[in-house]
């Protein structure tokens, strides 16, 4: 169900406010252009700038507006096992899919403080559960065995996506579950390599800008079309780089609005707008792509 382009969706603000107007926007260009599914939420949602009603909201949003035509997967982590408990039991109220769950951030939890964390959410929620390894956000790293742990467990427990930078994970993770396991890039620079050993999938950032090619990629790759897949790849290489010249979400922000899929790059303080020497290399890549 969540296999190959899962779009991080960014979270459109206008004067200081959800901007209900583009996110029905975004989700409708989303199911046009084939991606497989929706996350709002998470890292690129600016969820850590969101208030709690606002998080809410902005998932009970994207179920209405979504219909059932493509799944939802919420981002309801936190670094309180207590918040991350009710925000999931709301998402799973309102229709959503499945939950994207971050390893729980500042703390800096041991090991088995990331399994008990884990293992509350999973014991207190029915909904699918897609837990989020990002060390660089985080400042800990869920190792492979405690996840495969984590999923053998716990029948909601699905899936992770892997945002460590490191291919080898895949394969790691394989070893100590099954092929069939669902792992999926955090990176769209690696997407391709990490499904080549046995990832299924992205939950990407470029998604946002070019549905359509990242979804083909991935549907390539699922087929074990690689020659094909790598095209693609290498084609919008400089596009997935240029995406992180900052901080993620402010690159893909500057350039939705550029390309008039948003009405406002508005962004959350700390967040602040793009320099502009940067935005001339973010649109120098979109004319290049002709995107705008």
């Amino acid at each position: 169900m969540f296999y190959g382009s899962v779009v991080a969706l960014i979270t459109p603000f206008r004067e200081g406010s959800l901007d209900r107007e583009s996110l029905k926007s975004l989700i409708e260009f989303h199911i046009e252009n084939q991606t497989d599914a929706i996350v709002v939420a998470g890292t690129t949602g600016e969820s850590p700038t969101l208030t709690y009603e606002e998080h809410e909201l902005l998932i009970e949003l994207a179920v209405e507006y979504a219909n059932k035509r493509i799944p939802i997967i919420a981002g309801t982590g936190a670094n309180s096992t207590h918040e991350a408990i009710a925000l999931t039991k709301f998402a799973d109220k309102v229709g959503a899919d499945a939950s994207l769950q971050v390893v729980p951030y500042y703390n800096r939890p041991t090991q088995e403080g990331i399994y008990q964390h884990f293992k509350a959410i999973a014991e207190e929620t029915n909904i699918p559960l897609i837990l989020y390894n990002i060390p660089s956000r985080t400042g800990v790293d869920m190792l492979p065995e405690t996840f495969a742990r984590l999923h053998a467990d716990f029948p909601n427990v699905i899936g992770i996506k892997e945002a460590t930078g490191n291919v080898a994970r895949v394969s790691e993770t394989i070893s100590l579950t099954s092929e069939e396991v669902l792992i999926l890039s955090g990176d769209d620079v690696l997407t391709l390599p990490m499904m080549a050993v046995g990832a299924k999938g992205v939950i990407s950032v470029a998604n946002n800008l070019i549905p359509r090619e990242i979804a083909h990629m991935c549907r390539l790759a699922l087929e074990g079309k690689f020659d094909q897949a790598r095209e693609i790849h290498n084609r919008y290489w400089d596009l997935f780089k240029v995406l992180f010249i900052e901080t993620n979400p402010i690159p893909v922000k500057t350039a939705a609005k550029m390309m008039g899929l948003i009405k406002d790059d508005e962004l959350r303080l700390p967040l602040y707008k793009m320099s502009e020497k940067n935005r001339e290399k973010v649109a120098e890549v979109l004319k290049r792509h002709n995107l705008f």
